[in-house]
C-alpha cells in the first residue's frame, strides 16, 4: 500500500511538472530576441541566415514596415497574449504537434518528428542494450577479480573510453572507416563510449560494497558458498543503483544524441532539434521538447517502480 501511495504520489507530480518545465521553455522562445520574425525578415533583405547572434537579426530587421512585422506576428501567433498562445500550443495544438514548422510551413510538427521516431528508436535501443550488456558483465569480473591482471588492464580501457569526448571519437571513426563500414558500428560506438565508463564502474563498486556487507559475511558464515552469496544476495542489490539509469532511456529513445546524428548526418530526432534550433523553428523545437519531458517524466516514475521490483523491502515512507 505504502508503495502504491507513492506511485500515485509521483503520477499526480508529473502534471506540475510537465507545465513548469514548458511554461520555461515556451517563455524563453517568446521573450528572448534573435527568434523566427527576424530571421524571416532578415531573409527578406538577403541576409544568410546561418549562425548569426540574435544581435545582428535585431539590428538587420530594423527598418522593416510594420505592418509587414505585424503580418509575421499574426502568422506565428504572436499577436496574442502570452497565457493565450501558451493555451494554444499546450491544449489547442496538442503540445505543439499540430503546429505547421515555421521552417517547413506544408507540414506539422507531428508530420516531421514522426518520420524521425523510428531511426532514433532504432540507435537508442541498441546501444542502450549493448550497454548494459557490456557493462553489466564486465563490472561483475571487474569486482571479482579486484586489483589483479584483468581488473587493471580493463581498466585502462574504460578510464580512455570515459577520456575521449563523443565528438572526437566520431569524428575519428568517420575518418578511418569508410562509409559503407560505419553505417552502424561508429554511432553505435559511440552511443556506447558515452556510459561504458559509468556503467562498468558502477556496477563494479556497487558490488564490492554488497559483497563487503554484514549481510553477505552472515549469510556464508551460516555455511552457503561465497558464490551462491555472491549471485544470489550481493548481485541483486548491487543492480539497484543501476536501475536509476533506466529511467533516461525513455528520454535517449525519443530525442537521440545531437553530436553523434550530426556528425554521421543521421536524420534523427536529435538533428531535427538541432536544424530547428539553428532556423529557430520554435514550433518544432517545443514540441520535441514536450514528448522528451514526457517520456523523461515517464521514466524516472518507471525506475522507481523499477527499484521496487529489484528489492521489495525499499520503503518510500522518507520520500516526498
Amino acid at each position: 500500500m505504502e508503495h502504491l501511495v507513492y506511485i500515485l504520489r509521483r503520477i499526480l507530480l508529473i502534471v506540475p511538472t510537465f507545465l513548469g518545465i514548458t511554461l520555461v521553455c515556451f517563455a524563453l522562445t517568446r521573450f528572448l530576441p534573435g527568434g523566427p520574425i527576424e530571421l524571416r525578415l532578415m531573409r527578406m533583405k538577403g541576409i544568410g541566415a546561418g549562425g548569426e547572434s540574435a544581435q545582428t537579426m535585431q539590428t538587420s530587421a530594423q527598418g522593416v514596415s510594420e505592418t509587414y512585422r505585424k503580418e509575421l506576428e499574426a502568422q506565428f501567433g504572436f499577436d496574442k497574449p502570452f497565457f493565450v498562445q501558451y493555451y494554444n500550443y499546450l491544449v489547442v495544438n496538442k503540445m505543439g504537434l499540430m503546429l505547421p514548422s515555421y521552417d517547413h510551413p506544408e507540414k506539422t510538427v507531428w508530420q516531421l518528428i514522426k518520420r524521425r521516431i523510428p531511426i532514433s528508436v532504432l540507435f537508442g535501443l541498441t546501444s542502450f542494450f549493448l550497454t548494459y550488456l557490456i557493462c553489466i558483465p564486465l563490472g561483475v569480473i571487474k569486482a571479482l577479480k579486484h586489483r589483479q591482471f584483468f581488473d587493471a588492464a580493463s581498466s585502462l580501457i574504460v578510464f580512455a573510453s570515459y577520456a575521449i569526448p563523443t565528438f572526437a571519437l566520431g569524428m575519428m571513426l568517420k575518418t578511418l572507416m569508410p562509409s559503407s563500414e560505419e553505417s552502424m558500428f561508429a554511432p553505435l560506438a559511440c552511443y556506447v563510449a558515452g556510459s561504458f565508463a559509468m556503467l562498468s564502474l558502477l556496477m563494479k563498486n556497487s558490488l564490492l560494497d554488497q559483497i563487503s556487507s554484514d549481510y553477505v559475511r552472515t549469510v556464508i558464515a551460516k555455511g552457503a558458498s561465497r558464490t551462491r552469496a555472491i549471485w544470489m544476495h550481493a548481485f541483486r542489490n548491487a543492480m539497484i543503483p543501476l536501475v536509476t539509469g533506466l529511467g533516461s532511456v525513455f528520454s535517449l529513445l525519443f530525442a537521440g544524441s545531437i553530436i553523434v546524428e550530426t556528425i554521421f548526418e543521421i536524420p534523427g530526432m536529435g538533428r531535427l532539434s538541432w536544424d530547428a534550433l539553428i532556423a529557430r523553428d520554435y514550433a518544432v523545437f517545443l514540441g520535441l521538447l514536450s514528448l522528451t519531458a514526457v517520456f523523461q517524466l515517464f521514466g524516472n516514475l518507471v525506475s522507481d517502480v523499477l527499484y521496487v521490483v529489484v528489492d521489495p523491502r525499499i520503503s518510500f515512507s522518507s520520500k516526498s
